[in-house]
């Protein structure tokens, strides 16, 4: 249940998004802030350095809740904020307290690194004792540590930057941290490491150029705040999900001081680089959490507004975030507000896609999650937003919470089924083989009943939401103990396994068994229809020490180590070649599902599921749940349409079982024949070499063999 009212408030022939936020002139700057249910706005403005207001300007209301002011002779540079008046009424849903100046929704930049201080609360007292607490609010000013926003010029001279526009079928995700990609890299300029200069560092675009990916998906860049329960701990909220301004990139990320020209700077030097940027972004809550958390901006503005309030009791806040508060998306303000901010990521930052948190709560009305939902249909009607990528988490924590395949066209999603069966098949728990064959091609079980394409899934094994792929080799169970949570924060169910021994060991044969199965995972991951996305990291091995929630470790534990030995080099090298050879097969690029179809021409099929004898898989095969080998067989498309041939064909083996296999292979009467692309049960990868088609193929215990047919 929510509180939503004010729909009639808005419309979209009556809002323009440029009403709102300061807009910079010549002659000064004009002031606009949406406030429903406020009685009066006074814009407060600190022309210098101090936190000592200069100037407070009452701002004038309008019939579309438009509070608005015009600043003659204002340049950029100086900072303000908002005092906000109204009712108190926490059982009405309404929090106002002009003694706390609050952020401006619309700002472009933070004036200074916001530190939590207790004037930032509006509670005085704690309501875990009186939830339903009707005490006056803290009325003490916190100007002195209120998280001003600053005017600036956006101008920018993109030269002739212009998005790389990969098709769908050509992207290879690489989910990153801004600062941890960099912060230890020995060729990254000491003061540029770990910033958004750092990332568009030569060093850091010669690695991505090198491993072949085509987009960075970077952990959120909008402006956050801190916590005071993990400032108290020495900790910080280092993944940044945590969103206090959804127009301004985030201070800490920046080298100079100017972040807003050090991101453009960043996004042309990787476009250049043929890469796009995608960015995670957090439009399901804020900062500012329950109603024991801080005042600094939409709280203060109008609560019951922007946020999704319990309707039996407004006091308390709906929570299908697990963050304390969720954004009401059932508010056309609030829908207003992501949209502007996301075509100005677009136009004004020239990101090309966005990867939504939580984005179940961008659908959710009064009667839940609706595919068809207003936000949902303004994306799609919008010229720029309709034609960039747009990427959902498709869950959230609220009632039918879990919505994978359920996203409007247009979107693809996050498959965390995909994980779960690459994990459980190749690290031992129970898994029956047609979960795998399903999730290898494209999970078409769930998409194609929507007419979506293979892209539609993002396949991913590993994320920055769990174990590293080092550490899902390496550890039976989670470590957060650097969390200071007591361990119990993180997933239990990781479907993880330390072939023996608990973290990092000398013992060879250890080594080798985990590498043999990161390769198994890697290769399952780039050899599957579908969007791969990698995490960062993972082709470097990198390791968290067994910490699969590191969220608050902004620390060696999360920055990645780029001093490389064979073991890392190796698999660095495996994970090229893998992306090399996934991009010269056209198979992977389908934008339709494999049906099994048969071309009379050939004979061929444009996929066949093979048992180690040769034949086709049987429907009593699909459910042994003891079954551990799967062979797929991949028609190499011809350039004429709607046909297959031979050369360039791919046979995928798979052996998750502990006794060696014996694989019969296809025989063909027609030119060439296999040749071995990869085998991880080979200690050395070495060339391609002619197998005789006489001899059965033997495939090791724990491995993955990809033949070729040339």
């Amino acid at each position: 249940m929510r509180v939503s009212d004010g729909e009639h408030a808005m419309t979209g022939e009556l809002f323009n998004s440029t009403m709102q936020g300061p807009v910079v002139s010549p002659e000064g700057v004009h002031f606009s802030l949406y406030s429903e249910h406020a009685s009066g706005v006074e814009l407060c403005l600190f022309e210098s350095d101090t936190a000592v207001e200069t100037r407070r300007i009452h701002l004038d209301r309008h019939p579309d809740h438009l509070w608005t002011g015009w600043v003659p002779g204002l340049k950029p540079g100086c900072r303000y904020g908002y005092r906000v008046y109204g009712p108190y009424a926490p059982e009405q849903g309404h929090r106002f307290n002009p003694s706390k100046v609050v952020a401006d929704p619309y700002a472009r930049l933070l004036g200074q690194r916001p530190t939590w201080n207790r004037r930032w609360h509006s509670v005085a007292h704690d309501l875990a004792q009186e939830p339903d607490s009707k005490l006056p609010p803290d009325g003490t000013d916190n100007a002195l540590h209120a998280p001003l926003c600053r005017v600036v010029d956006t101008a920018f001279d993109w030269q002739d930057d212009a998005p790389p526009n990969i098709p769908w079928g050509q992207t290879i995700l690489y989910e990153t941290h801004v600062k941890g990609f960099t912060k230890q890299h020995p060729d990254v300029a000491p003061a540029l490491r770990g910033t958004y200069a750092g990332l568009a560092a030569d060093a850091a675009i010669r690695h991505l150029q090198s491993l072949g990916v085509t987009a960075v998906e970077l952990l959120p860049i909008h402006q956050g705040a801190e916590e005071q329960r993990l400032l108290a701990g020495h900790l910080t909220n280092y993944w940044n999900y945590n969103t206090l301004l959804f127009f301004a990139p985030e201070l800490r990320l920046a080298a100079g001081s100017d972040p807003i020209r050090e991101f453009k700077e960043m996004v042309r030097r990787l476009h250049q680089a043929g890469l796009e940027v995608i960015l995670d972004v957090v439009y399901n809550h804020t900062v500012e959490g329950d109603a024991r958390g801080p005042t600094l901006a939409f709280k203060g503005i109008d609560n019951r507004t922007y946020y999704t309030l319990d309707a039996t009791n407004p006091a308390r806040y709906e929570n299908f975030t697990g963050c304390g508060n969720t954004l009401n998306f059932a508010h056309p303000q609030v829908r207003r507000l992501a949209l502007d901010s996301l075509r100005y990521w677009v136009t004004d930052m020239h990101v090309d896609g966005f990867r939504f948190d939580l984005g179940v709560v961008l659908g959710r009305g009064d009667d839940g999650f609706d595919p068809q939902a207003p936000f949902f249909e303004a994306v799609r009607e919008d010229p720029v937003l309709s034609k960039v990528k747009l990427i959902a988490e498709p869950w959230d924590l609220g009632p039918d919470g879990y919505q994978v395949a359920g996203f409007p066209h247009g979107w693809s999603e996050w498959n965390d089924q995909y994980r779960q069966t690459a994990r459980r098949f190749w690290l031992g728990a129970p898994e029956h083989i047609g979960l795998v064959a399903r999730r290898l091609s494209g999970s078409g079980d769930m998409h194609q009943p929507q007419e979506r394409a293979p892209q539609a899934s993002i396949n991913y094994v590993t994320c920055h939401d769990g174990f590293t792929l080092q550490d899902l080799v390496s550890y039976q169970r989670k470590h957060n103990e650097a969390n200071n949570e007591r361990n119990q924060d993180g997933n239990n169910d990781n479907a993880s396994c330390n072939h023996g021994i608990e973290g990092a060991t000398r013992r060879a044969d250890v080594q080798q068994r985990r590498t043999r199965h990161m390769k198994n995972l890697m290769a399952t991951l780039l050899l599957s229809l579908g969007t791969p996305m990698l995490s960062g990291g993972d082709e470097l091995r990198r390791t968290q020490r067994g910490n699969n929630n590191a969220y608050c470790q902004d620390n060696a534990l999360s920055w990645y180590d780029w001093h490389l030995d064979d073991n890392k080099i190796d698999f660095l090298d495996f994970t090229r070649q893998l992306i090399a050879f996934r991009k010269r097969h056209p198979v992977f690029q389908r934008d339709r599902f494999l049906q099994g179809t048969l071309d009379a021409g050939t004979g061929l099929k444009d996929v066949a599921w093979l048992k180690p004898d040769g034949a086709e898989m049987e429907e009593a095969d699909w459910d042994d749940a003891d079954g551990h080998v799967l062979g797929c067989l991949l028609a190499a498309p011809a350039p004429q349409e709607n046909r297959l041939q031979h050369s360039g064909s791919l046979l995928i083996l798979m052996n998750a079982g502990d006794a060696e296999g014996a694989w019969r292979l296809p025989e063909w009467d027609a030119p060439g024949g296999w040749q071995r692309a990869f085998d991880t049960g080979s200690v050395e990868n070495p060339p391609a070499t002619p197998i005789l088609p006489e001899q059965p193929y033997l495939l090791t215990p724990h491995s993955l063999a990809v033949l070729e047919w040339k």
